[in-house]
């Protein structure tokens, strides 16, 4: 994340924070907040599996080396997501670095038995190559075996889950499934997913962007697959387009006290949603972020009022 980004969301933040979750902010990193009620969880509908509802994401922010004010920092940020209920983090081959620092990070905590581990594999590599990079993640990830192993951005209405299943049969994963953040391989994505049934689909989607909400959101959860929300924050787009506005009076109806819970909570109030994975690189903001996944979340009819607003913003 860069210092734009950095800067725009701590605005945001200051701009939201309620009392409450300044108190708890206060308290990092001493203690996560012992009074909070637990993080959701929604089921796998393949297996019934609670998974919470708030995970993080390594893309960019994990992506580095020879750091050590990142490294404590990441490994603060990982410290709060497990504090605080959280279990879910999503990396992949293709995210530079990101796989190495995760696998040093989690076997320096000693929590792998208590995350739920996903990466990724670039869905058009050959048999070969895909077990090549498998064999790599694992080893860069210092693990025998993932939560879940996901195709990488699939664009081929074609593509079929036979080797994904017998990684799965064979004990390296437990879950398999897809991914995509491309609009325009939405309709490709859709006749994978009616035909293949995935444990789990990772979508982009967001109060900015929500063109998965009229195919590829309903499909999944016909497949009866897991939905994964990547991209919550639009590439911070939803940060710098609240700017210093202070939330809506009718967040407090549904207990945002923050834009990101304000927009997490919206994601996370879709039907068809399993969990959400924001890229996170600061304690703070991991804390922040699993707030969402506690209390209230809006109805339809909220969500409609949310999304009136948000087009009706300049």
């Amino acid at each position: 994340m860069n210092s734009r980004t950095d800067v725009s969301r701590r605005r945001v933040l200051a701009a939201g924070a309620g009392a409450a979750l300044a108190t708890v902010l206060a308290q990092f990193p001493h203690a996560a907040p012992a009074a909070e009620e637990p993080l959701k969880t929604r089921p796998i509908p393949h297996s019934g599996e609670p998974l919470p509802i708030v995970g993080i994401g390594t893309a960019i922010i994990f992506d580095f080396e020879n750091d050590p004010a990142k490294y404590a920092e990441r490994r603060q940020v990982i410290q709060t997501l497990v504090s605080g209920g959280g279990r879910l983090i999503d990396t992949a081959h293709s995210y530079g670095r990101a796989e190495d620092r995760l696998g040093e990070l989690v076997a320096d905590l000693g929590v792998r038995d208590k995350l739920f581990l996903a990466t990724k594999f670039s869905y058009n590599a050959d048999r070969a190559a895909a077990t090549a990079s498998f064999q790599a993640s694992l080893r860069r990830l210092k693990t025998n075996r993932v939560d879940l192993m996901q195709a990488w951005n699939v664009g081929d209405a074609n593509y079929d889950f036979g080797v994904l299943r017998e990684w799965k049969q064979q004990g390296l994963c437990r879950y398999v499934g897809m991914t995509t953040s491309f609009i325009r391989h939405y309709d490709v994505i859709a006749k994978v997913l009616a035909r293949e049934k995935p444990d789990f689909f990772q979508v982009n989607y967001s109060l900015g962007s929500r063109e998965a909400e009229s195919m590829l959101l309903p499909t999944a959860r016909d497949a009866g697959a897991a939905v994964l929300v990547n991209l919550p924050f639009g590439r911070n787009s939803l940060f710098r387009k609240a700017g210093s506005r202070p939330l809506p009076d009718f967040a407090a109806e549904f207990g945002a006290r923050t834009w990101a819970q304000f927009f997490l909570k919206f994601i996370l109030s879709h039907p068809a949603v399993t969990a959400v994975i924001p890229g996170t690189d600061k304690p703070e903001y991991m804390l922040d972020n699993l707030q969402a996944g506690r209390g209230l979340l809006p109805d339809a009819a909220m969500r409609k009022r949310m999304v009136q607003y948000w087009e009706s913003l300049t």
